[in-house]
């Protein structure tokens, strides 16, 4: 199989305008994590094959294509990238689509190929792949914004929420949950995915969710409905950029 990377990208941002055009570092933030999905088709082995970004305003798509990547403009009215994306598919070949986001400038470029390699390896078994991060820090696990996973021994998830899953009941049991020998709280869910294409092309026609609502996290609708999603380890979560502090914080990272 083949993969694809889709970025969707929207102009409008609540807590940063136009946050995927500033250009402080000399190049715009979509630039920035352009250059990170160019880096993981690099060191994809022929599985990445194409870039795209899914652009809702002529400005990104503008942008994009003088950073050497393809664009198309979509609706402006779709309600999540995944729709966006969904959108753009519906004229790629390949049969995987990764949706990277385009405000993850400091992405790692091997866990964008991970996500890909873990749904290509999957066979038939899941038609989506995520990645978590092990949560050693106990203030950051109780965290409604930081969204656990549970993943069962085949690697597939059981279950994300905004709450400390799992909750440890018996305080004897508190360094029973381990990573790499050391203790953890649990698994921050990261919002990178792969989708076979077919079946990204159907999510918004699965059947809406309760968890997904109550929870206010759209994966849980593939759960819901009975699909499997299959999560990989990584061991890095570089920030992406919401807010101008995030941003100014980027500056100084690159800039060191």
């Amino acid at each position: 199989m083949k993969a694809a990377i889709v970025l969707p990208a929207r102009l409008a941002s609540t807590r940063l305008p136009n946050k995927l055009l500033l250009d402080r570092s000399g190049k715009t933030v979509l630039e920035h994590t352009l250059e990170r999905a160019r880096e993981a088709l690099q060191a994809s082995d022929g599985l990445i094959v194409r870039i795209l970004v899914a652009a809702d305003d002529e400005r990104l798509v503008a942008a994009a294509r003088r950073a050497g990547v393809d664009a198309v403009m979509t609706r402006a009215d779709h309600g999540s990238g995944t729709d966006r994306i969904a959108e753009a598919a519906e004229n790629l070949q390949e049969e995987l689509i990764v949706n990277l986001q385009a405000d993850e400038p400091e992405i790692d470029p091997a866990n964008v190929v991970l996500a890909a390699r873990l749904l290509n390896e999957s066979g038939c078994a899941a038609p989506m792949s995520t990645l978590a991060v092990p949560i050693f820090d106990e203030e950051k696990f109780v965290k409604p914004n930081v969204v656990k996973v549970i993943v069962a021994s085949n690697g597939n998830a059981l279950y994300f929420s905004r709450a400390p899953i799992p909750r440890v009941r018996d305080a004897a049991d508190a360094n029973a949950f381990k990573h790499g020998g050391a203790r953890i709280f649990g698994y921050h869910h990261l919002g990178l995915y792969a989708y076979r294409r077919e079946f990204l092309l159907g999510y918004k026609h699965l059947p809406a969710s309760i968890l997904e609502r109550l929870e206010k996290l759209e994966q849980l609708r593939a759960l819901e409905a009975g699909h499997a999603i299959k999560v990989g380890i990584v061991s890095n979560n570089p920030p992406g950029i919401d807010t101008p502090q995030d941003y100014e914080d980027f500056l100084k990272r690159i800039n060191a």
